[in-house]
């Protein structure tokens, strides 16, 4: 198995956008990229941790490659906004990568400026591909949100 963790704004719609995804075989929500260790939402949520909230998912790279999640990521959301997604606003709904090593990296960089060349989306996509960092899990009860509720936010 393989990882891949994403920044796409409210993380419930994003957990359940790619949990339908063949070869994914878990996603985990969380904060990462930030600065305070062992974040709540209570605090991610004022924006004054640095972190993103975010989707770290499993995947299987023999029925699921690395370079189709970033399309998919790309998909998912609008990448074309600078700290926001819908109505969420603020450093920690950005839209980011998170790469753990430098075939992500590239890969990652590489859709986006293919995109960007290719004019998919109107404005320029804006995303951050930064080095991956420690990843906090969410409470529980953010995981597997919109399955158990029923209901998601409006990123996706």
């Amino acid at each position: 198995m393989a990882i891949a963790t994403f920044g796409a704004g409210c993380f419930w719609g994003v957990e359940a956008f790619f949990d339908r995804l063949n070869g994914v075989t878990n996603t985990t929500v969380g904060y990462t990229g930030g600065f305070v260790e062992n974040p709540s939402y209570e605090q991610v949520k004022t924006g004054e941790t640095g972190h993103a909230e975010s989707i770290r998912i499993e995947f299987d790279p023999e029925v699921l490659t690395y370079e189709t999640l970033v399309e998919y990521f790309l998909e998912a959301h609008d990448p074309t906004s600078v700290n926001r997604q819908g109505e969420d606003v603020g450093h920690q709904y950005r839209s980011v990568i998170f790469y753990v090593n430098e075939e992500q990296r590239q890969q990652s960089v590489s859709k986006i400026k293919e995109w960007n060349d290719r004019g998919i989306f109107k404005s320029p996509i804006v995303t951050e591909v930064v080095p991956a960092s420690t990843f906090y899990e969410a409470e529980e009860y953010h995981q597997q949100y919109v399955k158990k509720y029923g209901a998601a936010c409006s990123a996706v």
